[in-house]
């Protein structure tokens, strides 16, 4: 039974090695390429302490990861509080691919960085992986999309009033 949960502190072993076989497939890189221990340790104190969640998927063992990292930027009149996120390590094993798993790990961040108040998602995707994000809603040319999560609440929302003042929280015109 596949099996979708946030990943924590105990993970961060599972994380690297998951992370390093993503960047081994998608750089087509041999199986056995090393990566410098600097870039290693790195990526471990990444998972142990920077701002960021991880979804991973088990299924007898981990078979997919999708990370969402979170950053503050000065806010701006379309990003009003400054909080932005940005999606890195969407990875699904090969044989279990075309099963959703994918679709499903971006709802849960994507859910996440909203419960967060974050109002822009950005994603460097690879690939055919730009079909994924704009069935999620992304917008964007070449390999960078985005999805302004503010847009999406304010089409959602703007009937009820609670941005009546034009949609945004930075000031109070008219």
């Amino acid at each position: 039974m596949i099996r979708f949960y946030k990943a924590g502190k105990d993970d961060t072993e599972t994380l690297v090695k998951l992370r390093l076989e993503m960047l081994r497939e998608v750089n087509s890189l041999p199986r056995d390429h090393v990566f410098t221990p600097a870039f290693i340790e790195d990526t471990r104190k990444f998972f142990l302490s920077g701002d960021q969640t991880t979804i991973l998927v088990c299924d007898d063992e981990i078979i997919a990861c999708a990370t969402v990292c979170y950053y503050d930027l000065l806010p701006t009149w379309d990003h009003p509080f400054g909080k932005r996120a940005h999606i890195m390590n969407v990875y699904t094993r090969s044989d279990k691919r075309d099963q959703g798993i994918a679709s499903t790990m971006l709802e849960l961040i994507i859910d996440e960085a909203k419960e967060r108040g974050i109002t822009s998602i950005t994603v460097d995707a690879a690939g055919s992986a730009g079909k994924l994000y704009s069935r999620a809603g992304f917008e964007g040319s070449g390999s960078h999309m985005e999805l302004n999560v503010l847009k999406l609440l304010r089409d959602k929302i703007n009937h009820t009033g609670i941005y009546a003042n034009g949609g945004h929280h930075c000031c109070k015109c008219e």
